[in-house]
């Protein structure tokens, strides 16, 4: 207990012990683990689920020709893509559920083009939304997707199912290849998928890879946000109450980085935690996950926007 006279103050401190005795010394504020306020403003309440399960729900795309807004999730082996995708998914299901398979640390489990489609609640309609996954992007061109095959997923040229092979890649030989993709048959948006606890153990060239997808990519009129996850992985007081992910310095930091890593804004980056252990849904994460749908689709819109024909005249 204080007496009087005592000063409260608020300032964190560490310590250092010799011979037994401790001395206390203030810790510069670059090095506080929590910030006095959120970089970014987010409301943590049922009523904002609530409002973002309605938003992302009733989302239809704004183009009458096309009736899903089909996302591309893109990222290294073992970045939280099929997680991603199974706990959207799980959302909308009410409970925990692992419809996208993952792989392990060392290989992508995903080898073939794969959408999924997130289904509405029990009796509701299916969202206008599509989720297409592809093999992990690897160290070079041997482990992973060719440029070339992401860019024909991309123009919608590649068949649902089709499996990637670097030898094979993908051309108007292929079974089910789309000679002349619609609107409905195209990648509206790509979202890159990235795990914040090997943000600086990823290899270099993987910035480099980055920098050519965004530029052919962006040459195509579609839009690039980014997802950081595993966000638990990196500060202990996330992985506790979710609701501080706004408040914490190294997940700010590590934005930071991911952006340098994408080539990319910190503004089309938020951050995300999958559902991985857990068997029952938690409010707070799911608000987390529906805000990262939402930013997605407001981009894939962006798109719509852009493509849509302008019809002039009678």
């Amino acid at each position: 207990m204080g007496t009087e006279g005592d000063v409260v103050t608020t300032t964190t401190f560490s310590s250092t012990e010799r011979n037994g005795n401790r001395t206390l010394f203030a810790l510069p504020e670059e090095l506080k683990p929590k910030l006095e306020s959120e970089w970014r403003a987010m409301e943590w309440t049922e009523e904002q689920r609530k409002s973002l399960m309605e938003t992302v729900s009733s989302y239809r795309p704004s183009c009458e020709e096309v009736t899903k807004a089909r996302v591309l999730l893109l990222g290294p082996v073992s970045s939280g893509k099929s997680s991603f995708v199974s706990s959207v998914q799980s959302v909308f299901n009410g409970r925990v559920t692992n419809r996208a398979m993952v792989g392990s640390s060392s290989t992508s489990f995903t080898k073939k083009l794969q959408s999924f489609s997130i289904r509405g609640q029990k009796g509701e309609d299916p969202t206008g939304l599509m989720l297409c996954d592809v093999m992990g992007l690897g160290d070079g061109e041997m482990t992973g997707p060719t440029l070339h095959d992401i860019l024909s997923v991309i123009n919608g040229h590649v068949p649902e199912g089709h499996k990637f092979s670097p030898d094979q890649p993908v051309r108007s030989e292929t079974v089910g290849y789309v000679k002349r993709p619609s609107i409905n048959d195209k990648i509206h948006c790509v979202a890159y998928v990235v795990d914040a606890s090997k943000i600086l153990n990823y290899p270099k060239c993987l910035s480099t890879t980055f920098q050519q997808l965004r530029e052919h990519i962006s040459d195509l009129g579609v839009h690039q946000v980014a997802l950081l996850t595993h966000i638990d992985q990196i500060c202990s007081e996330t992985a506790k109450d979710v609701t501080k992910v706004y408040k914490s310095r190294i997940i700010r930091d590590t934005m930071a980085k991911a952006g340098a890593l994408l080539g990319m804004s910190t503004s089309y980056i938020v951050p995300v935690k999958n559902y991985s252990s857990e068997l029952t849904l938690d409010a707070n994460t799911d608000v987390l996950l529906l805000s990262a749908v939402d930013h997605i689709l407001q981009y894939a819109d962006l798109y719509f926007q852009d493509n849509t024909p302008k019809h002039t005249g009678p």
